[in-house]
């Protein structure tokens, strides 16, 4: 599987990462615009995989906040899957544990909407903020996406460890699916493994590259 990534290519600052400009589209609501354009480029890239014959891979796509509280954004992405003609298993959806804290109610009617609709739903950076045992026993996800800081600190801590294992061995009672992030070393692939993870993303894997490069890397598969 791919995430889809967002870059802003300034005329004088050159590419600047989403950490220099989201905050500022979630103040002034062109995050909701970002989210559509995102979702539709993914839709391209996924029928254009399907086009040259290749095997799809599911694309995820964040979803932000705001967009909870818009009733037609579901409509929009059922609209691109039918525009696109695709399955809505091809297109998963990643949200932030943020938007739990601020309205849990409507993000739980919401998430099981998509759900409904045959939508994953990915729980981003679980570890990274306010992550707590009412939200993983209310939110009705699917996938959790570790948040890389716990990677960062398996080889040195202990307790981050047991932590780690702990949650792989909770999302499987669950009956939840577990992703970590930040991975970027055969050591710390390993470390995983021995812990049970199955699913990793990471720069030991690839790094985040344009949609072209990423398309010639899987014709090349």
């Amino acid at each position: 599987a791919a995430e889809a990534l967002v870059r802003w290519i300034h005329p004088n600052q050159g590419m600047l990462r989403p950490d220099k400009f989201m905050a500022i589209f979630e103040k002034n609501g062109f995050i909701a615009r970002l989210d559509h354009y995102m979702w539709e480029e993914a839709c391209k890239f996924l029928s254009s995989q399907r086009d040259r014959g290749l095997p799809v891979i599911p694309i995820s796509v964040n979803m932000s906040r705001l967009n909870l509280y818009d009733t037609g954004f579901i409509e929009i992405l059922q609209g691109l899957l039918r525009k696109y003609n695709l399955k809505s298993s091809m297109l998963k959806l990643e949200i932030t544990e943020s938007a739990y804290i601020e309205n849990p109610q409507q993000l739980i009617k919401v998430l099981k909407r998509l759900q409904a609709y045959g939508f994953q739903v990915m729980m981003d950076d679980f570890g990274s903020g306010y992550s707590s045992l009412d939200m993983l026993k209310n939110l009705p996800v699917d996938v959790l996406k570790i948040d890389m800081s716990f990677v960062h600190e398996l080889e040195k801590s202990p307790r981050a460890a047991i932590i780690m294992k702990s949650i792989i061995q909770m999302t499987k009672w669950l009956e939840m699916d577990i992703i970590v992030e930040g991975v970027e070393t055969k050591e710390q692939l390993d470390l995983l493994t021995e812990l049970g993870c199955r699913k990793i993303q990471g720069y030991y894997f690839a790094r985040p590259m344009p949609s072209g490069d990423c398309m010639e890397m899987l014709e090349n598969l």
